[in-house]
């Protein structure tokens, strides 16, 4: 989900060769509310955007007509790069922080760049990560605007589920004329707050005025196939079919029922018929970047809109957009899946790696989410950046399998040594792979500017971009094809459970859609504890669920959680209001 990683607390904000003692720096809030706002007619106006497309949310929020998408189709399109990373700590290693920072670079050397990136979701905001605006200097703006409502797209996703929950069982109640199996009902519902008491209920308890009794639960917003839908979409009338093709459960005789049968898609694309206009926002160095969506980051593609991309792809010289977690998911999601989907191909691809990630995958240190790193973690010693190195090369692969030239961002923290960035620098060019150290955090696009240079010259390469397997194939060599190339597995193991799943949906023509494979993301195996780049294990596919309407089908090869639980300290107690009412506490 946006935000699904936790938020790391360090402050990057100097150089690692100068390792001085650490200096007071301000909260990402603090600097945000400094930042000096241009009017997004402006920023619209170097995006190319005419003005009857923009449509003002208050002062510093627009969203975007569709109908500039067709407007813009004749003008020349930006290079496409992806930010993905090696696989994350706990803590995250500050991917929206670079791709907010590389926009900003590519202004310090001169091209224009938009970013497009995911709505984050309130659940984390209240609960342990905070915001995901990206940090220090490289955040988008206003920061509690972008982390709180923004223009209601969560709530007309949340809406638009549980109006489709509530006719599901309000058929149950009238009769269920299409037999609804009310013990194979798929759809649950869902609410945009971490709330593990919500996970399991059950509804229709009262009496006979009150409906039908059964056992459901709550997912967060963000794992709403709904958001799924608004991610993937190209139109109007696009998402309006997906919401028909949804399928909420089965029959008594295993036939799948739609909202189109319940005859709710019309009513849900009426609640969504603002939100598939994507947002408009800016960085604090007044560079462009499209918010929109939010999708789970496991369970789904965990990237941004493709509505959105297919404005940005006309609005510059670059279109930046970030995946979620590793290259092994959000990026092969956005291959395999988004660009499938949009039709836009990848010029280049940036890969965030960290010194402390790097040594993490050396299988030498544990980090704990909410805990102080381990002081030996913190010592200078390159040796562990290369024993976690494996983990770097396969991400590197896992991008270049898809045909797409490879950067490595090297996200400077201050606890870090040159000699450790050094240590990366010549992991990525053993791999023929270019490197670059950021510090943007701290410096803002200046920082980037090193990486903005790395990636124009990635992205004006010969690009052979490619999925990595055809619609054609079957459901089970689609899982196979991913599970043997870009995580590195022996084979998949199917559960009895999730080969009648499969058989299933091949016999219902579901077998056409890609495959995202819900997995941990804290290794490119099914594995959390499994770092570095694991080999001979056999990924274990437990079930198998489809999501029709937005197009895809999600095996499960592991524990999901898709309703987060909070903390026994959550940000929501640090979050108020002051006796200005300006807010404090969100980070």
């Amino acid at each position: 989900m946006p935000g699904s990683a936790l938020k790391s607390t360090a402050s990057p904000h100097q150089w690692p060769s100068e390792r001085r003692p650490l200096m007071a720096f301000p909260s990402d809030l603090e600097i945000a509310r400094g930042a000096s706002l241009k009017p997004l007619d402006d920023i619209a106006s170097e995006m190319g955007l005419p003005a009857h497309h923009l449509e003002p949310y208050g002062r510093n929020v627009m969203k975007i007509g569709l109908d500039a998408i067709e407007e813009l189709a004749d003008r020349p399109k930006a290079k496409y790069v992806v930010v993905s990373a090696i696989t994350p700590t706990p803590l995250g290693e500050g991917k929206t922080t670079t791709t907010v920072g590389l926009s900003q670079g590519f202004k310090h050397i001169g091209k224009r760049a938009t970013v497009a990136i995911r709505q984050p979701s309130m659940g984390p905001t209240f609960g342990i990560k905070g915001g995901a605006a990206g940090g220090g200097y490289s955040q988008v703006v206003p920061m509690e605007l972008l982390n709180l409502h923004l223009t209601g797209d969560m709530h007309a996703v949340t809406a638009a589920h549980n109006l489709l929950a509530a006719v599901i069982d309000n058929h149950l109640y009238q009769g269920n004329e299409l037999n609804l199996d009310q013990h194979n009902i798929t759809w649950r519902r869902v609410l945009d707050v971490n709330d593990r008491a919500l996970r399991n209920i059950v509804v229709g308890l009262g009496g006979g005025m009150d409906g039908v009794p059964r056992q459901t639960g709550f997912d967060i917003t963000a794992a709403s196939e709904v958001m799924a839908v608004l991610a993937l979409t190209t139109s109007l009338e696009d998402m309006r079919e997906r919401l028909g093709r949804i399928v909420v459960g089965y029959n008594k005789d295993g036939e799948p029922v739609t909202a189109e049968q319940l005859e709710t898609a019309g009513s849900m694309a009426v609640l969504l018929r603002e939100a598939i206009k994507p947002n408009l926002l800016q960085t604090l160095e007044n560079t462009p970047v499209l918010v929109h969506a939010g999708p789970f980051g496991n369970i789904a593609t965990g990237n941004s809109s493709v509505v959105a991309d297919l404005i940005g792809i006309r609005s510059g010289d670059f279109l930046i957009t970030e995946a979620g977690f590793g290259a092994d998911m959000g990026a092969e999601r956005f291959f395999n899946i988004k660009c499938r989907t949009s039709g836009l191909s990848p010029d280049a691809a940036v890969v965030v790696a960290t010194v402390r990630a790097l040594k993490a995958h050396s299988g030498k240190y544990r980090i704990v989410a909410g805990k102080p790193l381990p002081p030996e973690l913190l010592r200078e010693n390159p040796a562990d950046v290369a024993a976690g190195a494996a983990n770097l090369r396969k991400q590197i692969e896992n991008i270049r399998l898809h045909g797409v030239s490879p950067v490595v961002a090297i996200n400077a923290f201050p606890d870090d040594f040159a000699s450790e960035h050094d240590a990366i620098r010549q992991i990525a060019e053993e791999m023929g792979a270019r490197a670059a150290v950021c510090t943007n955090f701290a410096q803002g696009g200046k920082g980037a500017a090193e990486l903005a240079e790395a990636v124009a010259e990635a992205a004006v390469e010969p690009s052979k971009f490619q999925v990595l397997y055809p619609d054609g194939a079957s459901l089970k060599q689609k899982i196979e094809t991913v599970a043997r190339k870009v995580y590195g597995a022996d084979g998949v193991h199917y559960s009895p459970q999730s080969q009648r799943q499969l058989e299933t949906y091949e016999r219902a023509g579901f077998g056409t859609l890609p495959v995202c494979i819900a997995k941990t993301h804290l290794s490119i195996s099914s594995d959390p504890t499994l770092k570095g780049a694991p080999t001979g294990w056999t990924l274990p596919v437990r079930e198998v669920r489809a999501s029709v309407g937005a197009g895809f089908v999600y095996p499960i090869c592991g524990d999901m959680r898709t309703m987060p639980g909070l903390g026994s300290a959550p940000a929501a107690t640090r979050i108020d209001l002051d006796e200005h009412g300006d807010i404090v506490g969100l980070s």
